[in-house]
């Protein structure tokens, strides 16, 4: 008899689970039957593209990593690994809004720290009092202890404030949305964690690393990879491998319970699902409601993560009209420029084929817990002031041939200091439900390769 699995959720992390559900079936030769239930007319979640005019306009993210090997092996599983696109590498600068000017970031910084000196002595980012305080990394002491740490204090205490505000807290905006004062450094980036542990500087353990590079074949694919046709040609290669009728579009889910040993999918409309196994690829708060009346303690955890609100604006324009030369994949915005935005992506110069020739894409990113304010403004208003910054940052001499606002409520998970202790908790709750398992953006990783991983692993915690 066919084991049932109900998935509730159809972004990236519930379509990975229902898709890893249907491969472990067939490799065991287990029949089973699935059903996923998405509450949206559309399967992908935040991920969607849009073509027009002949640009491609990404609503939500625009690639995925490849360091991390879970979306890339997916990909190619679909057979999708002709239909990768790399970024062009001779583009690969980043730029610093600095004192209304841009300014490039030091060539060998890495996300938190430098990997070599001579690039940042000569950068015009830092005042010379800030790149001694970085180089002092090199001399430092290891912290003592464990207990979890902000990664606002850890790059504060390795390489000051300047290293924290001009160039840590502006990129790491780019990746979390995020404050990075309650940021954990252990859930986020525990590679730096390690250096330190085993290194004691990151400076040198950074310079180490890229010594070892050195002489090492040149990978197959860029740190940032996409799809030719748009990130919207993975989660429907996804949908479309799933069995016939096992996909039920505008299906709210507001509770779990089990019932005889199964579990009892209710509906909003009062109807439900019965099944052996449940996985809820939803967001942390809208898992913590359905799961209420089952385990009130459980929710509770589920509700402690939270979640910040952000916005994208894509504008298209002839190149012609776009005064900077576009020579590189974008520029972020410090906090400390006080201007309403968090970074721009050269979306045209990024990835081949975004729009058409003569042409550029730019997709600007706003909001967030330290700027929410711009996201009360409506589309209208939130278009005109990114336009303003682009008129000044960029020399854009024209208006937009296009413009869209893409807006994401409360969805980006923050991993605040002791999250990893929040979901250990979580995961003990869950040992208490056996069938039951969560997946997504809310636990270990917030990239579409971690929650393709997320959901794979729950489609195995299931099918034991």
């Amino acid at each position: 008899m066919a084991r049932r699995v109900v998935v509730v959720g159809g972004g990236i992390g519930g379509l990975a689970a229902a898709h890893r559900l249907t491969e472990l079936s067939r490799e065991r030769g287990e029949p089973i039957d699935l059903t996923l239930l998405e509450a949206r007319d559309r399967l992908g979640g935040t991920i969607a593209t849009e073509r027009t005019q002949g640009f491609l306009i990404e609503a939500g993210p625009d690639s995925f990593i490849s360091e991390k090997p879970w979306a890339l092996a997916l990909a190619e599983r679909l057979g999708l690994a002709g239909r990768l696109v790399r970024t062009d590498d001779r583009f690969r600068q980043t730029w610093v809004v600095f004192r209304g000017r841009l300014e490039p970031l030091p060539e060998g910084f890495q996300l938190l720290a430098p990997a070599r000196l001579g690039p940042l002595l000569s950068s015009r980012l830092f005042s010379w009092r800030g790149k001694l305080r970085m180089a002092m990394d090199v001399v430092l002491p290891r912290r003592v202890g464990s207990e979890d740490e902000s990664l606002g204090s850890f790059v504060r205490r390795r390489l000051g404030v300047e290293a924290l505000e001009r160039v840590a807290q502006p990129l790491v905006a780019g990746i979390y949305t995020a404050d990075p004062d309650l940021l954990s450094l252990a859930a986020t980036m525990p590679r730096f964690l390690e250096m330190e542990r085993a290194h004691r500087s990151l400076i040198l353990a950074l310079w180490r690393a890229s010594r070892k590079a050195q002489g090492v074949s040149g990978a197959r694919w860029s740190l940032f990879v996409t799809f030719a046709d748009g990130m919207e040609e993975f989660t429907r290669a996804l949908g479309d491998r799933l069995p016939p009728g096992s996909v039920r579009l505008k299906e709210r889910v507001v509770g779990l319970r089990r019932d005889g040993g199964r579990w009892r999918v209710g509906l909003a409309d009062g109807s439900g699902v019965d099944a052996d196994a449940v996985i809820v690829a939803a967001e942390a708060p809208q898992a913590a409601r359905m799961v209420r009346a089952l385990d009130p303690s459980l929710a509770h955890l589920l509700e402690a993560i939270p979640y910040a609100s952000s916005a994208t604006v894509a504008l298209a324009y002839r190149r012609e009209e776009i005064a900077h030369p576009l020579d590189g994949f974008g520029f972020v915005v410090p906090r400390i420029e006080r201007r309403p935005l968090l970074a721009c992506t050269f979306s045209s110069v990024k990835y081949p084929g975004r729009a058409p020739p003569g042409h550029a894409l730019l997709r600007v990113f706003v909001g967030g817990p330290l700027d929410e304010g711009i996201l009360k403004e409506d589309d209208a208003r939130m278009a005109a002031i990114v336009r303003a910054q682009l008129n000044e940052l960029l020399g854009v001499t024209a208006p937009p041939l296009l413009t869209r606002v893409h807006r994401y409520p409360a969805s980006m998970a923050q991993y605040h200091v002791g999250h990893l202790e929040t979901v250990a908790a979580i995961e003990r709750r869950l040992v208490g439900h056996p069938g039951l398992a969560l997946a997504g953006s809310a636990y270990c990783g917030v990239g579409i390769s971690d929650c393709v991983h997320s959901g794979e692993a729950a489609a195995g915690l299931v099918l034991v």
